[in-house]
């Protein structure tokens, strides 16, 4: 993810003004919120967060299929 110096915010500001950070959100997609001058918190858009955890098919069987090759043995004895 990069990080966009104007999507910064203090904890502060953030803690007491909450729709500032949210239209900043709206608009930019995502927001860091500093705490002691130091990146901590990431608040972004849900659909952002939803394409980003969504696993493609191919690549859950891929997965399977790797998982599966790897214990073969152990499933075997598990199918018994």
């Amino acid at each position: 993810m990069n990080i966009n110096i104007d999507n910064l915010v203090s904890i502060s500001e953030a803690n007491q003004n909450f729709s500032k950070v949210a239209r900043l959100v709206d608009e930019k997609g995502t927001a860091v919120i500093l705490k002691n001058n130091a990146p901590r918190y990431v608040l972004l858009d849900y659909s952002l967060l939803r394409q980003a955890s969504i696993a493609d098919d191919e690549d859950v069987n891929a997965a399977a299929t790797h998982i599966l090759a790897k214990h073969i043995k152990a499933f075997e004895e598990l199918a018994k």
